[in-house]
């Protein structure tokens, strides 16, 4: 709160705003952010972002690494999956190489985009998904080949009966 006095009365004036860190684009930061407030970031990045409060992503800024975040405005080059629990917003000068998940979805003329989209303006609560330890690729099945049997059946099975 700022406080000052002038000669007739004195007046108050409260700061409603949530304060914002901003990391600067001489910054390189290799691990993890975590911020309970409002980040703008225009450095670079080689690990995961996690906020509470929203992000911007400055036009000059590099992320190799997922985001997780209220909401979130892209400027520069993400590299890795975007999560926002209301609003992802994609500027012009955006290049997003991963997967997104909102409520909200903005995109401007011009931004590059590759991967999926998931938005659902009714979803409860938009998180993102746990990676499970216990979970297990499905194996990859060889494709058939014609005039092969199939994996697992008689050759007499597939083709029909052999010939004598």
């Amino acid at each position: 709160m700022v406080k000052y006095n002038t000669n007739r009365m004195e007046n108050k004036m409260e700061e409603n705003t949530v304060s914002q860190s901003v990391i600067s684009k001489e910054m390189k930061i290799t691990g993890t952010i975590d911020s309970s407030g409002s980040l703008r970031f225009d450095g670079k990045l080689d690990g995961e972002l996690n906020c509470s409060g929203n992000v911007t992503i400055g036009k000059d800024a590099d992320v190799k690494g997922n985001l997780n975040a209220s909401s979130v405005i892209i400027g520069g080059t993400v590299n890795g999956n975007v999560t926002a629990k209301d609003k992802i917003e994609m500027k012009a000068s955006a290049r997003v190489t991963g997967d997104i998940k909102s409520k909200r979805l903005s995109v401007e003329d011009g931004v590059t985009f590759v991967g999926k989209s998931e938005v659902n303006p009714s979803a409860e609560n938009i998180a993102p998904k746990p990676k499970s330890e216990s979970a297990t690729e499905a194996p990859v099945q060889k494709p058939a080949v014609a005039g092969e049997p199939e994996r697992g059946k008689q050759k007499d099975q597939y083709f029909g009966k052999k010939q004598q």
